[in-house]
């Protein structure tokens, strides 16, 4: 495909309403980002516990830190892959909707084709008023109308117990209202509440992938558009990163996958040598 930012962008969007749902594998890094288009991935992600963590920080704080590298990572990426990539920005990084916007503006002209902004509060201090919100999502839009803008409901995410399905969809109804393209509603996993938010939203609908309870399959079946990966390779690669190590100082086999291990000069060269990445 074209690399040109305005076909990532539409060919982005398209992806969302094609005859299967889009698999979105979540990257950290520039050499996990085109590992996974290498691989032929229709579109890459990035997760925002992998930027932050790999950067030394943690998820989900709002902190400049990983704000700065997570834009540095989109402008690494930028005319790097063979297709579209889209952009974990947590809450916004703490930012009212004027500097969230300039964040989607930045991120749109890095080349990004779309974006992940969800209403959890820092820290997990519970969730942003639906209202505010709404305003955070329509400054974006406002800001970056090409982006695909993919508006994260947490409701469900890391709660004990979580509220009806209705407050979701009442929030689902207002981002969309607000210009969103799409809704993501990670921490759902039962079939019969998948199938409502596919009935009910009138937008293409997210939802990460959960091992032992999803497949692929049965997510499209249900009607889900878009299945994010999240942290789950990044987490996947740390224990097996663990894992290796601990075999080599044992002296014990090397666990699988330790023997498919990419060699050290296909990396160099995927990241591109030259450019000293």
């Amino acid at each position: 495909m074209s690399t040109s930012p305005e076909y990532a962008t539409f060919h982005f969007h398209a992806l969302h309403h094609a005859d299967q749902p889009l698999l979105l594998p979540n990257a950290w890094d520039v050499a996990s980002a085109v590992a996974l288009a290498g691989a032929g991935f229709a579109a890459v992600g990035t997760t925002s516990l992998g930027v932050a963590a790999a950067h030394g920080y943690p998820d989900g704080r709002g902190l400049a830190e990983v704000k700065d590298a997570t834009l540095a990572l989109a402008l690494r990426l930028n005319g790097r892959l063979a297709c579209p990539y889209t952009v974990d920005i947590e809450g916004g990084f703490g930012g009212g909707p004027e500097q969230v916007a300039d964040l989607a503006g930045a991120l749109a002209e890095a080349g990004a084709a779309g974006i992940n902004l969800e209403d959890g509060l820092p820290g997990g201090a519970g969730l942003q008023e639906a209202a505010r919100q709404a305003e955070v999502l329509a400054a974006v839009k406002q800001r970056a109308p090409g982006l695909f803008l993919n508006a994260r409901i947490d409701t469900h995410w890391r709660v004990t117990t979580p509220p009806p399905l209705s407050e979701t969809l009442t929030r689902a109804e207002a981002y969309l209202t607000a210009g969103a393209d799409g809704v993501f509603v990670p921490g759902i996993v039962a079939d019969e509440d998948i199938a409502v938010l596919v009935r009910e939203v009138q937008a293409p609908l997210n939802i990460l992938f959960t091992p032992g309870r999803h497949t692929v399959a049965r997510l499209a079946e249900l009607g889900v558009r878009r299945i994010s990966t999240g942290s789950l390779l990044f987490r996947t690669a740390l224990q097996a990163t663990l894992g290796t190590a601990e075999a080599i100082r044992t002296g014990q086999p090397l666990p699988e996958p330790g023997g498919a291990a990419l060699m050290y000069e296909d990396v160099q060269r995927m990241v591109g040598e030259e450019q000293g990445e």
